[in-house]
Parts: structure tokens; sequence; C-alpha cells
């Protein structure tokens, strides 16, 4: 019965998670200048909203956070705004429309080719990359709240595959953005993003080790911090 509840569970967050996450990032440019800033600050609402998913303990906590509101309004500024992108490659390459960095593939393939494979793949593998980072969020602070109550290590849930889902979940939320448009700013923004994220990591295990001690250290040495395993079980053969 229990497994049963986790998947209506994950069916229920996928849809209530899904609608919002397809029309809000798969909107077309045939907009006035109103409705497009109207378009940016729901984008950025919603998806600063997974913000609420991470406590703050300390201030170190709260700079990968701003990084990543920051990451997310650059990006959408960008993509219904003010187009940078296109006013530093746009001399350069000699094209008048550079949207983001993608458009200039459009050059090598063609653009029909181009808009078929972006339609038909990329969009689709950003939408799925995003979405499972929505899903490590919210799957990742349901068990810390579970465990918080109980005063415990938390190693139930998703929490048996990667040590750190959550700070996994906001970069593949930011790589799958990063997917859908690519920019200038965002480029750059990611590789720190992930590094501010890794180093929260760091120090966060730190102070687990010296709360729960040996516990921490075993459950370190069987579970990866941001990239699960893929363990093939190996059957033992008898041979008569």
């Amino acid at each position: 019965m229990g497994k049963l509840k986790e998947v209506a569970l994950f069916i229920l967050l996928t849809v209530i998670i899904g609608i919002p996450l397809y029309f809000l990032t798969l909107t077309g440019f045939s907009f006035g200048t109103t409705e497009k800033w109207i378009l940016i600050a729901l984008n950025v609402v919603f998806l600063a909203l997974f913000i609420l998913f991470i406590p703050f303990k300390k201030k170190m906590a709260r700079l990968p956070s701003s990084v990543y509101i920051a990451f997310v309004v650059a990006l959408y500024v960008e993509m219904y705004g003010i187009p940078l992108t296109m006013y530093l490659f746009a001399g350069f390459f000699g094209y008048d429309r550079i949207f983001s960095l993608e458009f200039l593939l459009t050059g090598i393939f063609g653009q029909e080719r181009f808009y078929r494979f972006f339609n038909t793949w990329v969009f689709p593998a950003s939408k799925i990359i995003m979405g499972i980072g929505i899903l490590l969020i919210i799957y990742g602070w349901r068990e810390i709240h579970k465990a918080r109550r109980e005063n415990r290590l938390v190693t139930t849930g998703i929490y048996k595959y990667v040590r750190h889902p959550q700070y996994t979940g906001f970069l593949l939320i930011t790589l799958g953005l990063n997917v859908m448009w690519l920019t200038i700013i965002t480029t750059i923004m990611w590789p720190i993003l992930a590094f501010l994220y890794w180093r929260l990591a760091k120090k966060e295990e730190k102070e687990c080790e010296e709360q729960f001690g040996e516990e921490f250290r075993e459950y370190k040495r069987r579970v990866p911090a941001f990239i699960p395993r893929l363990r093939i079980k190996k059957e033992k053969s008898s041979h008569v």
C-alpha cells in the first residue's frame, strides 16, 4: 500500500509541476512588450518557488540560491526581453537576429533542419532534465523534513542514491534551462553555480560528520554525492 501511495504521489507531482513547466517555458515570441515582461515575472516566480524547499541555516547556504535566482532572471530576461547574446554576436557573425547560441547552428545545419531537430529533441530533453531536477528537490525536502522531526541522519528515500539530491536538482533545472536556451551569461554562470553547490555540500558534510560521526562516514562511503551509481548485480553461477 505504501508503494502505491508513492507512485500516486509521484504522478500527482508530475502533473502539478508539468503543466506550468510546459506552458511557462514553451511560449513563442508573438507577444507585446508588457506581456513579455509579465511572462518573465511568471517564469522567475515559478522557478524561484523551489528555493522554499531548501532550509537556510547560514549565510553560506543563501549564496548558491541567490546565484540560482540570478541565473533564472538573466536567462528569461534575455529570452523574452533583452537578447544580449544577439548584440554581442550579431556583428561578429554577420547575423541581425541571434537570440541564443543555438541559433548560430542554423547557419551550419540550415534553418528548417535545425528547427526540426530543436523542437523534436532539444525542447523535450530540456523539459525532462528540468522535471527530474524539480522532483529531486521536492522528494529531497520531504525526506529532510521527516528526518529533522526524528532528529536522525537522512539516509532513506532519494537519499539512498545520492547525498545531495536537492543540489543536484537545482543544477539539473539550470542545466535544462541552458539546454533549452543557451546564452553567454548562463553559460558562464552554470559552472559557478555548480562550484558553489559543491562547496556548500562539502561544508554541510563536515558538519554532519561532527554530529553523526561514524554513521555519516559509513553513509558517505556507500552513497555518492551528486550522481547515483549504476550498480550491476553480478549473479554467482554454480558449475555442475
